[in-house]
């Protein structure tokens, strides 16, 4: 049977992991076409007064305004999505964005659009995607059974990663016309998930533990804590990414190292997921069976080689290669990650426990952006690449070390008992 003949009868079989699915494919790709707009506007607007240094920082700072609300608000998000109906939460959130798209098309219509309204509107997004991520992540497992966890784990990063190829390009192309009908656009895509996603039935409520949210809040956070590899897991990726994402860098390669322009920033944009796409599908065909986590300690490694290849690379479809490069192999960590994280989890702590995971998700993305606006305003763009690149090697050898459990673990089936996959960390001691 074809991967695709096979796709078909999995989201049948699973009726509300295929709307569920389908509305985030929707959502994911509004969301791409969203953030390329905002960050070639703001540099563009920056551009006008300040100097390439200072634009890069400028378009860094977009990724701190939206990181800080959700480093506030992901703790007593993951509460509430352990509490409350998930589907609901999705819902509201995906609103909420729609909504801030629209007042981004508003502020774009001005004749001299406001950059401070801008980034206030980030902010915002920050805040609403604090409570949609660890509802939609803590919703799939509630969709399919175990034993189908890694295959919707690989089909929902498959279809983020199809909105990541498709959204860019698209988004570089509504640019050159003009970036409110980007937002438009935008904004029409996210109605049509929410329509989706409202055709989902039955109930999507976890079973509330007793206790209250300050605990329950502790809980999650304890949890992550004394498990060597999923704090291992999740904190790898933080640092990796943090130092190594050159995604923020995009918008001054694109004008003034590469200069391919707005058409040439959507498909420099779009590099890592196609890389990330193609291993999908690779991951959705052929699961990882066993070596899971050397194989992410080493698809870790090719992402910061990647960087290094994208930093000095003065090519177009070199850069273009080793972005892609860069994605695949982000796309094994997260696939390993993700899997993990959902097996050994108890259904009423998923909330809290991928607001967590989230959260250092987000740190290693939003930061990353405003660490390489900061160190390309000290380095330039090439230096700060070159730099991220460097330190993901460091980081990927130092986490190899410090977590030997996460280094060895070897199915992501959920076959293994989870006592064997899972060894606790003191509290009062570094993980050995």
């Amino acid at each position: 049977m074809s991967t695709d003949r096979s796709t078909t009868a999995f989201v049948r079989r699973h009726r509300n992991f295929g709307l569920f699915w389908g509305g985030n494919i929707l959502a994911s790709l509004a969301m791409q076409i969203e953030s390329v707009t905002i960050g070639w506007q703001v540099y563009a607007l920056a551009r006008d007064t300040h100097t390439i240094e200072q634009s890069a920082l400028l378009v860094g700072m977009v990724g701190l305004v939206q990181f800080l609300p959700l480093f506030c608000l992901s703790l007593f998000a993951g509460s509430v999505a352990d509490r409350l109906d998930r589907r609901k939460i999705v819902l509201i959130t995906m609103t909420a964005e729609a909504l801030g798209v629209l007042a981004l098309f508003g502020v774009s219509l001005h004749p001299t659009p406001n950059i401070t309204a801008i980034f206030a509107i980030a902010a915002v997004f920050g805040a609403t995607r604090a409570f949609l991520s660890p509802a939609s992540s803590a919703l799939t497992p509630m969709l399919v059974p175990k034993s189908d966890m890694p295959r919707a784990i690989a089909l929902k990063s498959l279809g983020w990663q199809v909105a990541v190829i498709v959204g860019p390009w698209i988004g570089g192309m509504l640019i050159a016309a003009s970036t409110a009908a980007a937002y438009g656009v935008a904004a029409g895509l996210y109605g049509l998930g929410i329509i989706v996603v409202a055709f989902m039935r039955g109930n999507m409520k976890p079973q509330v533990q007793p206790g209250s949210r300050i605990e329950q809040i502790r809980e999650g956070l304890v949890y992550v804590w004394t498990n060597k590899i999923i704090f291992g897991a999740i904190s790898l990726d933080l640092f990796a990414v943090l130092l190594g994402g050159a995604t923020a860098l995009l918008p001054a390669f694109a004008s003034d190292i590469l200069k391919v322009g707005p058409d040439g920033f959507g498909m420099l944009r779009s590099g890592p997921a196609i890389g990330a796409a193609l291993m999908a599908l690779a991951l959705n065909r052929w699961p990882l069976a066993r070596m899971a986590g050397r194989r992410m300690f080493l698809s870790v490694a090719v992402f910061g080689a990647a960087t290094l290849l994208f930093a000095v690379s003065k090519s177009m479809p070199l850069s273009i290669f080793a972005l892609a490069i860069l994605g695949a192999a982000d796309m094994v960590s997260m696939y390993v990650r993700q899997t993990l994280v959902q097996i050994v989890t108890p259904d009423h702590m998923r909330g809290r426990v991928s607001s967590v995971s989230g959260l250092f998700i987000s740190g290693s993305n939003e930061l990353g952006e405003f660490e390489s606006g900061v160190v390309a305003r000290v380095l330039g763009p090439v230096g700060a690449a070159v730099f991220g690149g460097i330190g993901t090697l460091i980081v990927t050898g130092a986490w190899a070390r410090m977590f030997p459990a996460l280094y060895n673990a070897d199915r992501l089936d959920g076959t293994e008992p989870v006592d064997e996959v899972i060894e606790p960390i003191s509290l009062t001691a570094p993980a050995s």
